[in-house]
């Protein structure tokens, strides 16, 4: 009993007791989901989870104050590795269509997860499932040189008969003896057989409709913010946040890309019109991809042409590039203030560049009538803003020249901060 007692503590002081004590044997799917997304195991040095870049305290982003106020990308599971943007919000993620492109409204891309869309949703049915496999194969992230590793984990794991119980015969398999030397890059070669491969890919697949089951769950998309009693008629905005939500859906045009109303009646909005910008944000001098020259050959002379440079990758899609360079994901606003303390500095835009509501609504509002700023500056970010990282496809019609006073910039912030998850409502 004492033993026992003394790991139950050990489980309750860190995150995740899940590579420590077996859970229980009636795992739902989705409970099974959150092992997995916990699970630090499931990287080569056995140090990354899904967490690790989307953390609840933070809204489901970067819970890393450190990295947030630089470059805003993340180290991966090997040291001095890191990715080339800001980890997006999991939150909501699971609400995107898979990425399609409509004709009527000039090739309009939609939908899709990550900031480039490639995690289409065309392979497992769903972008939220295509996205988690991203992650542990990317020698920048999880940096698992191959699924097997992925597979072998999970079904040798400490929750390995919850999985076996939701996707029976997927851990059948035949392992060489060499896979965990293949996993931790002892050794350099790993073969198996068709067979034996095909097993890997399905319960491979399986492990990331796991997860998706996971992110699809109320612990992601709770609507309990704020703004959500507000609509149910629970609670009452002030003064500033009527403004700031009055001045979001019209003068300061936001409302143009986050909606702040749902056409569906069973789905509160969502913040997002799952589609791709370019908004003309300057490159962030700061991001460690730069220096990454294993991975980029480009050094300081990378862009980052989002969307384009996936569309591009696409044969079918190849034509659309060059009018989508530079556009990145339209991200839902649901948690876009959520921090665990005030002093928590997040980052905002696919790079990270504006470290506060602030900052980005202020650009939003000023981007076209500042000065643009030059070597030696001073005020950036208040009184000039740096040249734009991708000058071409920049949205000119619903931002850049607002004309938003300084109240109404902090009005409109002020609403956002309504749209944290988690809010309690008082009892009267």
């Amino acid at each position: 009993m004492k033993l026992f007692a003394l790991l139950t503590l050990i489980c309750f002081l860190i995150l995740s007791c899940s590579t420590i004590m077996s859970p229980d044997i009636n795992t739902t799917k989705v409970e099974l989901g959150e092992m997995i997304f916990f699970d630090t195991t499931l990287s080569q040095n056995r140090n990354q989870s899904c967490a690790s870049c989307h953390d609840p305290s933070t809204g489901w982003t970067g819970p890393t104050t450190h990295f947030n106020a630089a470059g805003a990308s993340y180290e991966g599971s090997v040291k001095n590795r890191f990715s080339n943007r800001k980890p997006p919000t999991a939150a909501y993620a699971s609400f995107n269509p898979v990425l399609h492109v409509i004709p009527q409204a000039d090739n309009l891309v939609v939908g899709g997860n990550f900031w480039d869309g490639r995690a289409t949703g065309e392979k497992l049915g769903t972008p939220v499932a295509d996205q988690a496999q991203g992650p542990f194969l990317n020698p920048l992230e999880h940096a698992l040189p191959n699924s097997a590793c992925i597979v072998h984990r999970v079904c040798t794991g400490v929750y390995a008969e919850q999985f076996k119980q939701h996707w029976p015969d997927s851990c059948n398999i035949s392992w060489p003896e060499t896979i965990e030397a293949f996993c931790t890059n002892d050794i350099e070669v790993f073969t198996v057989d068709a067979d034996i491969q095909a097993q890997i890919n399905k319960a491979y697949d399986e492990i990331a409709l796991t997860i998706a089951d996971f992110e699809s769950s109320n612990k992601l998309n709770s609507f309990t913010s704020k703004y959500d009693y507000y609509l149910s008629g629970k609670v009452k905005l002030t003064a500033q946040e009527l403004q700031g939500l009055e001045l979001f859906n019209n003068k300061g045009m936001c409302a143009a890309c986050h909606p702040s109303t749902s056409s569906d009646s069973d789905v509160p909005p969502l913040f997002t019109d799952f589609t791709f910008d370019n908004l003309g944000f300057p490159r962030n001098p700061e991001n460690p991809f730069y220096t990454q020259h294993q991975f980029n050959s480009e050094g300081m002379q990378w862009i980052d042409y989002g969307l384009g440079t996936f569309l591009a990758s696409r044969p079918e899609w190849k034509h659309l590039a060059e009018e989508n360079l530079g556009k990145h994901k339209v991200p839902t606003l649901r948690n876009v203030d959520k921090r665990p303390d005030p002093e928590f500095t997040k980052a905002f835009g696919h790079n990270g560049y504006f470290k506060s509501l602030k900052e980005i609504v202020h650009f939003y509002n000023t981007r076209d009538s500042l000065e643009r700023c030059k070597n030696g500056s001073t005020g950036e970010k208040e009184n000039c803003w740096p040249a734009p990282e991708v000058s071409v496809n920049i949205n000119t019609s619903e931002l850049g020249d607002l004309k938003l006073t300084e109240a109404e910039e902090d009005a409109i912030v002020a609403f956002m901060k309504t749209l944290s998850d988690g809010y309690e409502v008082k009892e009267n």
